[in-house]
């Protein structure tokens, strides 16, 4: 283990998306720029709640630990109002330090969200390249009365958000990866900004899965190169090798991690040698090793999910731009290649490429052997259509004599056309994800019974059909396909089977299939749903309203003048409400004018000695 010295090395590579026949959701990203990393962090009072185990704390360590020295990052802060407590600098050991003393700022709760300030905010300040914005957030948009009639001014500022802002955003270079830290998150909103500004999206409820997740997108933004590490924690390194970097993910009260060389030297973060960087945080431990020695190396102690091993040397694994969003139906082309330093080494033998779909569970999805091509070196072929949604992991790997490499990247999958049911039509209505899917080249077909019901167009890219009436005690299932002319070439998949009874009551066997377009309207119509009508006796009338005092008080208590504005807003209308609180105070009071009026008279009854 002699000779170890560690070089920082900053890895940049093209980020674009691309889909199999499909539109990029935003311009390419060209080698020379160097993306600039912005972190968006909500602080509103609801993360108090939601994220007790500080997980945003958490991430900003794992940030601090992976971006390359040189990139360019910076930390805002939202809730009403955006403060920027790490202005856009230089990532280095000033940089570090202070990225490392924000977790107060992190705890400065306010109240309301305000996303659509804090996006527009974050993205303004000047750039050389790319802006990448990482948004965490609790919540959905919640802005403050004074600006508007409520759930108004919300949905207006959403709608912004998705239509103009997510826009303006793709075609100037900005991307959105967003990560949602509760399922009362507007998920489909953060589904929707990424998807069209060619970021991921995750929901994160754990601080397995906000690491996992957050890892995901600084590796997309800095790709790396990596080498397996088995089911037994072994990896093997090749005489190539000038660096590697060994990420292990454990939990905060588990034991030592120990790394076991080729030779069988063991190592702890107290015995490491001179020359190896070892950091230890209570979730992650992160291992530099420069100039190690070839061979099979082992990782002992607790080894969790998602832990990785990359590596720098002279070869790199290359690939087309890989995509963020697949959609179900569609297969992925993709082309992966070798490079040296050198130019033109030669390759090692017997190489190899094959690319696999992973889901969350790391059960593999889909997966195809790509083919070599005329120019030296470089594979082709096309991942067959995924088949389910939700998040998942493209893994490129290289393999050949005494050599592997690999390469992952997250993505999310989404349906190409969405489907869900309104029971108050009894309709169901469809709407395209894919961005090239229209009404003029897109045809649904629905199967009842052995007979075609008409799916009408009623959009460019949204379709209804009217489910047809069923005699009692009968359930028949609908099959519903999908065909699409794109390019030449036609592509046929398969949505959801509808399972339908005499009471219009719709079971979509796949509860995934809805899509983030119909998501956010069916969460706008829950937001903007008219609260039921309150009990029409005024003695119970009376009793409830003064039930919600406590509601009242309490949040006056937490969240100080601003929380007892906003809850005296939601019950503006409620006279007999404040009759009870002015009651109340005139007891209060009363209560106090009384014991005065006891000191001052300087009678006080004594106790009884026994």
């Amino acid at each position: 283990m002699a000779g170890f010295g560690c070089r920082k090395v900053l890895s940049v590579v093209a980020l674009a998306v691309l889909l199999c026949l499909s539109v990029p959701a935003a311009v390419a990203q060209v080698p020379e720029q160097e993306p600039d990393v912005r972190v968006v962090v909500d602080v509103s009072g609801s993360m108090k709640r939601n994220d007790p185990d500080q997980l945003a704390a958490s991430a900003m360590e794992l940030l601090v630990s992976v971006l390359p020295s040189g990139a360019r990052a910076g930390v805002w802060t939202f809730g009403e109002t955006i403060d920027n407590p790490l202005p856009l600098g230089e990532v280095s050991a000033t940089w570090r330090d202070r990225a490392l003393a924000l977790p107060p700022a992190l705890r400065d709760y306010q109240q309301y969200t305000d996303i659509e300030a804090a996006l527009a905010q974050a993205a303004d300040a000047e750039a050389n390249g790319w802006r990448h914005l990482i948004l965490m957030t609790d919540g959905v948009v919640d802005l403050p009365p004074a600006r508007g009639s409520k759930p108004a001014i919300d949905e207006t500022s959403r709608q912004r958000l998705v239509d103009d802002m997510a826009r303006r955003f793709a075609n100037h270079g900005v991307v959105v990866h967003a990560i949602a830290f509760s399922d009362e998150a507007d998920l489909a909103l953060v589904e929707q900004l990424a998807q069209r500004t060619g970021g991921l999206a995750a929901l994160a409820q754990s601080p397995e899965q906000l690491l996992g997740a957050f890892l995901d997108i600084v590796e997309r933004i800095f790709p790396a190169d990596q080498v397996p590490l088995d089911d037994d924690n072994r990896f093997v390194v090749d005489d190539s090798v000038d660096n590697l970097s060994a990420l292990i993910f454990h939990g905060p009260d588990e034991g030592p991690v120990t790394l076991v060389a080729p030779d069988g030297s063991r190592y702890t973060a107290e015995t490491a040698p001179e020359g190896v960087r070892w950091q230890v945080e209570p979730r992650f431990d992160l291992i530099r090793v420069p100039q190690p020695v070839a061979g099979e190396w082992r990782i002992e102690g607790p080894v969790g999910a998602k832990s990785r091993i990359s590596v720098t040397s002279p070869w790199r694994l290359r690939t087309s731009a890989l995509p963020t969003t697949l959609y179900r139906g569609f297969p992925v082309p993709l082309e992966a290649w070798l490079s040296h330093a050198e130019g033109s080494a030669e390759m090692p033998a017997n190489l190899r490429f094959s690319v696999t779909l992973t889901g969350e569970d790391d059960r593999p999805l889909a997966e195809v052997q790509l083919d070599p091509t005329q120019r030296d070196g470089h594979f082709q072929g096309a991942l067959p259509a995924p088949e389910q949604t939700g998040n998942a992991r493209l893994l490129i790997r290289a393999r050949a004599d005494g050599f592997e490499r690999q390469r992952g990247q997250a993505v999310n999958i989404l349906p190409s056309i969405g489907v869900a049911h309104e029971a108050d039509t009894g309709q169901l209505v469809f709407a395209a994800e894919h961005p090239r899917l229209n009404r003029t080249n897109t045809r649904i077909r629905a199967d009842f019974q052995g007979r075609q019901l008409d799916v009408e167009a009623v959009g460019e890219t949204r379709w209804r059909l009217t489910l047809p009436e069923l005699e009692e005690d009968v359930s028949q299932p609908l099959r519903l396909t999908a065909s699409a002319e794109l390019d030449g070439e036609t592509h046929e998949w398969r949505l959801p089977t509808v399972t339908l009874n005499a009471d219009s009551v719709v079971g979509i066997d796949r509860l995934d299939m809805a899509g983030p377009t119909l998501s956010a309207e069916r969460f706008a119509d829950e937001e903007t749903a008219p609260t039921p009508e309150p009990p029409t006796n005024p003695a119970d009338r009376f009793v409830d309203w003064v039930n919600a005092l406590p509601e009242l008080l309490q949040q006056g208590w937490q969240a100080g003048w601003p929380g007892v504005e906003r809850a005296a807003a939601r019950h503006a209308k409620e006279p007999r409400l404040w009759i009870a609180v002015a009651a109340l105070m005139l007891i209060v009071l009363a209560g106090v004018g009384w014991r005065r009026r006891r000191r001052a008279s300087g009678t006080t009854r004594k106790e009884p000695h026994v």
